[in-house]
């Protein structure tokens, strides 16, 4: 228990440094959680013990010295599109049962992921398709908060259908609330830009709730309104069999979509602070605090980038700032929960557009857009499955793009034949150097990736069009990037050099790497083809051609 051990430890300048910034770190820790909640679709109180346990868990657990748990933008969408179809509109404490299983669910997929250290798993979700998903919940998010940022509300989570919901409300608008939504995210946003080491999401709650309680405009705009006093009770969230089969495939997706959020971030801050995060452990601790705010009346969680920026930025090196913020929060639940009854709903909206809009990455795109157009068609497509079918058919539609995508560039992966150039060393891409010369009757052929069930009958097809009876003698495969040969592409190649036989051409393998040619050696391959016919480099195999053919050929080298 990491935090244990820091207690013992942690005195002086260090300890002061890290109290500090916990109390700093409260002061947003409070608007932020109630936000996400209502972002979630739950009660906002449910965002203050969703941010408390987490806070708790992570500081005895967590391996990092410096990430904040609790609600997070990319995954409180989630959750909402997950919870709301099954509860009754209106229903509160059906929504906070099913958030609470849900969150459950998530933890134990990542704390069987942690066991099984299947920390890796988030690596299957490439870049462009993680920048287009969480675009896609960003416009997904700001179009269902517009209307609370107006002050009226509908009922879609859906962006097409939110659009037109909006659009069409707007008579509903009122003005009081637009004014205080409008102020509060003028003031978040010029001070993120002129001061950014001042709280502007701490200023513009208790600006906006300050204006509505001496003003008295409770009646007349959207409040947070009462908030239950005391500390999150364990409770074991009664949910149906039904729901709970429903919220399974979700679970799946948020677990996936949080931890590959915790990951990239965990590795981030490891590397500015010079600390190694086994990424294993870190899944294993964020699915027990997501287990444990399930059982506490929260939601499902994840790492918080801003939160845990905030932190650092005020001196944090150590979680006894997360458990600092995690007390000052509980005080605030125990005796001060009537400070936020007059708390705007449209400076809650405007805190959540802030936050969602940085998941919105212009110069990225474009850079994309200028690196790779296919990566960035990827991106676009992962966005329009954002925000047409929904955000959790979206991030099923990123992660399955994500997959696909590898596969596709294994199953047509690159290719070349190879010859000698003059004055360069090596073998050499004869497309790129077309004043290569090739070794008469040799074909070098280099193919750059593993050979699998999905890409081996298009391997076989490259030979089968290089060899040209009378004209070639040997095939040797430059196979140093081949990395693996699985069992339907071992059976393959027993027909392939059954087909080259056939045609009087030798197969042969050059710089294979031995725990693939092992695999070879078991599928009967090596006595197919003949010990003989496997060469540790280009240069002996072609050595090797020369004296068994007796073919004459002066390389530039030997002139």
């Amino acid at each position: 228990m990491p935090g244990v051990v820091l207690l013992r430890g942690r005195r002086g300048a260090d300890l002061h440094r890290d109290v500090v910034a916990g109390v700093v770190l409260a002061a947003l820790l409070v608007p932020q959680g109630m936000a996400y909640a209502q972002l979630a679709g739950v009660p906002p109180v449910t965002g203050l013990y969703a941010t408390l346990i987490p806070l708790v868990v992570y500081f005895l657990l967590g391996p990092s010295r410096i990430l904040v748990l609790g609600p997070d933008s990319a995954v409180s969408p989630l959750v909402a599109a997950a919870i709301i179809p099954l509860a009754v509109p209106g229903d509160a404490s059906t929504r906070i049962a099913l958030a609470g299983m849900l969150a459950i669910l998530v933890g134990a997929i990542m704390l069987a992921g942690g066991i099984a250290r299947f920390g890796f798993v988030t690596e299957l979700l490439s870049m462009p398709v993680r920048l287009g998903y969480l675009m896609g919940i960003a416009v997904t998010v700001v179009v269902a908060q517009l209307p609370k940022l107006f002050g009226f509300s509908i009922d879609t989570e859906s962006f097409l259908l939110g659009v037109h919901d909006f659009v069409t409300g707007l008579d509903e608008t009122n003005p009081t609330a637009l004014a205080i939504g409008a102020g509060s995210l003028a003031v978040i946003l010029v001070l993120r830009q002129v001061a950014p080491r001042i709280p502007g999401v701490f200023l513009a709650v208790v600006g906006a709730t300050a204006l509505v309680a001496v003003l008295g405009l409770a009646d007349e705009v959207p409040v947070v309104g009462s908030v239950p006093a005391g500390l999150p009770a364990l409770n074991v969230p009664d949910v149906a069999v039904a729901d709970l089969t429903a919220l399974l495939p979700a679970a799946v997706g948020i677990a996936f979509v949080a931890f590959a959020d915790t990951s990239v971030l965990s590795r981030s801050y490891a590397g500015r602070l010079r600390q190694e995060v086994d990424q294993n452990q870190e899944l294993g601790v964020l699915g027990v605090a997501n287990i444990a705010t399930g059982f506490f009346q929260g939601f499902p969680l994840s790492t918080s980038s801003s939160r845990t920026a905030v932190a650092e930025d005020v001196g944090a090196r150590s979680q006894i700032t997360g458990l600092v913020g995690a007390g000052i929060l509980a005080v605030l639940l125990i005796v001060g929960t009537g400070l936020v009854h007059d708390l705007p709903q449209a400076t809650l909206a405007a805190i959540v557009i802030v936050a969602v809009a940085g998941l919105v990455d212009i110069g990225a795109a474009r850079r994309l857009y200028r690196w790779r157009r296919s990566e960035f068609t990827l991106a676009m497509v992962s966005f329009a499955g954002v925000a047409v079918l929904g955000v959790l058919w979206g991030v099923g539609v990123a992660i399955a793009l994500s997959l696909l995508n590898f596969i596709r560039r294994a199953w047509r992966p690159h290719d070349a034949v190879l010859a000698r150039v003059d004055q360069l060393k090596g073998y050499h891409d004869i497309e790129r150097h077309p004043d290569a010369r090739p070794i008469p009757g040799l074909v070098l052929y280099r193919f750059d990736a593993p050979l699998f069930f999905a890409n081996v009958d298009h391997f076989r097809e490259r030979i089968r069009s290089l060899a040209r009876p009378g004209e070639v003698g040997w095939i040797v495969v430059a196979a140093e990037p081949i990395t693996d040969v699985d069992a339907t592409a071992g059976e393959t190649l027993q027909v392939l050099n059954d087909e080259l036989d056939a045609l009087g051409i030798e197969l042969a393998f050059a710089e294979l790497k031995d725990p693939v040619r092992d695999q070879l050696r078991r599928y009967g391959l090596e006595d197919a083809i003949g010990a003989d016919r496997f060469f540790p480099t280009l240069g002996v195999a072609v050595a090797g051609y020369l004296a068994h053919t007796g073919v004459e050929w002066v390389d530039w080298e030997d002139r």
